[in-house]
């Protein structure tokens, strides 16, 4: 369907296109039984915090150590790899019932992931063009946000009990290798090593530098222990699937009005205000404790639109003081340090939780998005903000799931350091 829908010159970004999707839905789906299905068989909170905490240290590790292996097998072996790879772990996990080797594996799967993105961003890069790199961006982020909600979706019409889920996510996982290894798209140029110049982000920008590390301990928590805090209050599986898709949604739809605002004013006052708005929200949660599946939704719907916009405002921010040719190393700098605060995240959370009610998830995340906000204000009476004429176009970025620097390079703000 996908394929009519394409104007002929995106043809060729077809199957990769579909790789993506069926990788996100298995991800999507994986990520959201695990900590379901762990609460389920009475896991200890803390086990669960720490599963989103092996799955980011995975990720980040893929995007560092990920890069060589490529190199030295090739895109198409690399990519059969990786899904494979998440294939086998879903379907153990489904087999093996046992908090530490869910711990164990998870981690191999975030270390999958970002090998797997890293391949498909690297081939939609070679066949974007600068005439059409932002509409290709702007495709590969609609397909990331579906894919996700659909996996996520599944959950609410199958039985976390048992382990039909785990093999659909199996599946997802293998229906991705098959686009992508009968494609005739031709191999990408190696993928580049990651490096982290601390010293040279905070120069650039001390609030993107902490924004994007708040951002990251409030979204690992969230990511990994929302589906435990709607298990707990009891919402049900079907109520679970729906807030965690709508709250995917309401964080792509507002990036946009708040990426916009952010263009014509200053930035850093986009980030303090949407991270007051989320700490707010979040502590709205747990002093009102809702119970009602709808309240839930709308109220989680709200927290996660305000705080899934901070990471790209941030990014934005930075990139604003950065020359055109050091994008992709400022970003991805900041993304190593987001995919750090998602390490964090989910430890602090499941720590509040053992010891305070379900809602204290929320006290977690409230704390990070309030230093955020504390920080933003006092950067603005120590720094003249950028003119408007030195500001770049703001651009969204999936802070709902982990970003690559393949992804970064697929950005239209690359295009002037390529030229």
């Amino acid at each position: 369907m996908l394929g009519y829908l394409l104007p002929l010159g995106y043809r060729p970004i077809l199957s990769l296109l579909r790789g993506t999707g069926f990788l996100l839905a298995a991800t999507g789906l994986h990520g959201l039984l695990l900590p379901l299905r762990g609460q389920a068989e009475g896991f200890s909170t803390a086990s669960l915090g720490l599963l989103g905490t092996a799955w980011a240290g995975g990720f980040v590790a893929g995007c560092i150590f990920a890069p060589r292996l490529v190199r030295r097998i090739g895109h198409v072996r690399a990519f059969g790899t990786f899904a494979a790879a998440g294939a086998i772990i879903a379907l153990l996990t489904g087999l093996i019932i046992e908090q530490y080797v869910w711990i164990a594996l998870r981690a191999f799967t975030g270390f999958a992931m970002a090998g797997a993105y890293m391949v498909i961003e690297s081939w939609l890069n070679e066949k974007a063009t600068n005439d059409n790199r932002g509409r290709v961006f702007g495709l590969y982020m609609i397909v990331s946000y579906v894919s996700i909600m659909a996996g996520q979706m599944i959950v609410a019409i199958g039985d976390v009990g048992d382990a039909s889920l785990f093999m659909v996510a199996g599946i997802f996982f293998c229906l991705a290798l098959i686009p992508t290894a009968v494609s005739s798209a031709v191999t990408p140029q190696p993928l580049e090593d990651v490096t982290l110049d601390l010293k040279g982000l905070y120069a650039t920008s001390p609030v993107a530098l902490v924004g994007c590390l708040m951002t990251g301990i409030a979204n690992g928590a969230w990511g990994t222990l929302g589906a435990v805090y709607g298990a707990r209050i009891g919402i049900g599986n079907a109520g679970i699937a729906l807030m965690a898709s709508v709250v995917v949604l309401a964080g792509a739809a507002l990036q946009f009005p708040a990426g916009r605002l952010s263009d014509i004013t200053d930035r850093r006052f986009v980030l303090a205000g949407a991270a007051v708005g989320a700490a707010a929200f979040g502590l709205l949660i747990f002093v009102l404790q809702p119970r009602s599946a709808a309240l839930v939704i709308v109220t989680t719907a709200a927290y996660g639109g305000l705080a899934y916009t901070l990471y790209s405002v941030a990014v934005a921010h930075a990139n604003d003081h950065a020359r055109p040719d050091e994008f992709v190393k400022v970003s991805s700098g900041l993304l190593l340090f987001y995919g750090f605060g998602t390490i964090v995240g989910p430890v602090m959370g499941a720590a509040v939780m053992t010891k305070m009610r379900p809602e204290s998830l929320f006290l977690a995340t409230a704390l990070p998005h309030a230093v955020l906000a504390a920080y933003a204000l006092l950067r603005i009476s120590r720094r003249a903000p950028v003119s408007q004429a030195a500001k770049g176009s703001f651009r969204t970025l999936p802070a709902e799931r982990a970003v690559t620097t393949e992804s970064l390079r697929l950005d239209p703000r690359t295009v002037p350091a390529a030229e």
